[in-house]
Formats: structure tokens, sequence, C-alpha cells
């Protein structure tokens, strides 16, 4: 007797013409996942927020970072223009914002790195929340804030380090690919991590590899589109609007940077879902966390009952129980 599981064809699992009808269908559900999970995500309000967090949070920890470690140069002005891939014409107007070094060493004061230090961790409480909200998962135990601060010294760390790399050997030939090499692999490495450590586990490696990458792709893209649209901005808005209008271009640079690194991670989550979603692999039940959303069991055969009627007995079998019942009236 054949069972009817209702839509149970998964996209490869047949041959021939409705299997390749299947494949093409599988392409166009891909795309509605990953746009279900950016609005589940609401990445575009996010992005906004990452970024008005970076500016007050970030930025300020990063020019006191760099005014402390930098010998020469503008420190967190060389860290920005070489970020966004600016000519000397727009860098120029970057450099314009912020004062020198030593000036920042001594205007700082303990307790401004405090405010500085308790505003990050902030910023990486909204990271956290994003991602969960991305796979889906519950709000993480207060317990965990711990992780925050460690997300918030990777993420400083990182900055450094390819701001630093970026600055040896500034007249040989090997200095773009050493700076290249280095920014690319670390960042990779720092939102394979991130994740990871602000998810508290719950999300294996190997689903989060590929929005690593992803983020770096769109970075190193956004990078590019800086150079063509972000650097003429730059000099017409700061000949129209001063300082502002500088200040505008660099926040909406930031607005791109949350965007990516958001995008990043629901192409991860999608591809994760697709990929479980194959016959083989375990189905919702087994995502990550173990909180598999209802209705995703990919269970088939007599165990599984979407009308919720149990199977019936055979007939042998009910004829035994039968005169057993009578005897118990």
């Amino acid at each position: 007797m054949s069972t009817d599981d209702g839509p149970a064809a998964h996209p490869g699992s047949e041959t021939g013409p409705e299997g390749s009808d299947s494949i093409q269908g599988a392409l166009p559900a891909f795309g509605r996942h990953m746009w279900a999970c950016c609005r589940r995500a609401e990445i575009l309000e996010r992005s906004m927020a990452f970024a008005a967090l970076c500016f007050v949070t970030l930025v300020p920890l990063l020019i006191v970072i760099a005014a402390a470690s930098s010998n020469r140069g503008n420190g967190i002005a060389d860290w920005i223009t070489n970020g966004l891939g600016l000519p000397q014409r727009a860098a120029k107007r970057v450099k314009e914002l912020f004062v020198a070094p030593g000036q920042v060493l001594s205007t700082t004061t303990a307790l401004g790195l405090a405010a500085l230090a308790v505003f990050g961790v902030t910023m990486m409480a909204s990271l956290q929340r994003a991602y969960e909200r991305v796979w889906d998962l519950r709000s993480a135990h207060w317990l965990s804030a711990w992780r925050q601060v460690l997300a918030l010294a990777g993420l400083t760390g990182y900055v450094v380090l390819a701001a630093w790399c970026s600055t040896l050997w500034p007249r040989s030939a090997a200095q773009p690919a050493l700076g290249t090499t280095a920014g690319v692999s670390g960042g990779v490495l720092v939102f394979w991590w991130l994740p990871r450590l602000l998810l508290s586990g719950r999300v294996r490696w190997a689903a989060l590899l590929p929005g690593a990458v992803a983020t770096m792709v769109f970075l190193v893209g956004l990078r590019m589109f800086s150079r063509l649209v972000f650097a003429p901005l730059i000099v017409s808005n700061a000949l129209s609007y001063g300082a502002v209008g500088t200040v505008l271009v660099i926040q909406s640079w930031f607005v791109g940077v949350g965007f990516t690194v958001y995008l990043g991670a629901a192409l991860a989550q999608t591809i994760d879902h697709t990929r479980r979603g194959r016959p083989g692999t375990s189905g919702g039940g087994d995502r990550a966390g173990g909180q598999g959303r209802p209705g995703a069991d990919t269970r088939r055969g007599p165990e599984r009952h979407d009308s919720g009627v149990p199977p019936r007995a055979p007939a042998g079998s009910r004829g035994k129980n039968q005169p057993q019942r009578s005897r118990r009236r």
C-alpha cells in the first residue's frame, strides 16, 4: 500500500525531466529563504544601528589605540582612508576631521576609556542579537556577557593588526600583497570566530565558514565601490557641507560594512538550511542549537502522520485483542 507524504520530493532526488524541474525550482526557493531570513533579521535597520554604534563607540576607541601605537602618520585617519581605498585628494578631507595623535593621548582620561569600553560591549551585544535573529535562535543567557567583551577585544585587535600590516615596508613592491593577504585572511578568521563566540557555540563551525568567506568578499566589493563612489562624494560634500559632509559619507560607509556583515551571516544560514534539506541529512530537528522550527521534520514512512491520527493496527492483531477487551468489561 502506498502512502502519500505530500510534497516530499527534494531537488536532485529524481532523474529525468521531472528531476530537472525540481533542480530549477530549488533556485527560487533559495532566494525566497534568503529574503525571508533578511526580513526576519531586519538587516537594513540593524545595519544603520551598526553604523551609529561604530561611529560613537568603535571609532573613538580606535582613535585612542591608533594614537598610542603609531609612531608616524595620522593614526585613525590613515586607517579609515585605507579601508575606504581613497585617493590622495579625498584622503586629505578625511584627515582634516581628526587631531594629531599626541593631542589625543594628552586629553584622554581613564573615565573616558571606561565609557568607551562599556559602549563597545553594547555594540557587541547588538551584533549578538542580530546573529541570533539570523539563525533563529533564542537570546543567550546574561551570564554569557563575557563573550561580548572577548568579541570586542578580538575585533579591535583585528583592525589594529590589519592597519599595522598595511604600513609595513611602505616603499616595497610586496607591501600591497602583504596588506591584502593579512586583511582578507585575518578577516575570514575573525568573522568565522565572532558568530561562533557570540552564539555560544550553538552553530557549527562548518555552517559558519561560508558566511565568513562571503563577508570578506562583500567587504572587498565595498572597498571597490567606495573608491568609485564614496571618494568623489567626499570631495563634493566637503565643498558643499564642510566637515559634516565628509562625516555623512563615512557614516554611509559604516552602514555598508554592517550590511555586508549581516548579509554574509544570512547567506550562511540559507546555505546551511538548503544543505540540510536534502535527502540523507537531518532536518529541522537537528538545526543549530537544537532549536528547529516546528514542522521541519523530514522523516518519512509510517512513523509520521500529518493528519494526527495514529496508524491502524493490523487486522489479525486487532482480532486477537478484541476478546481481551470484552473480558475486562
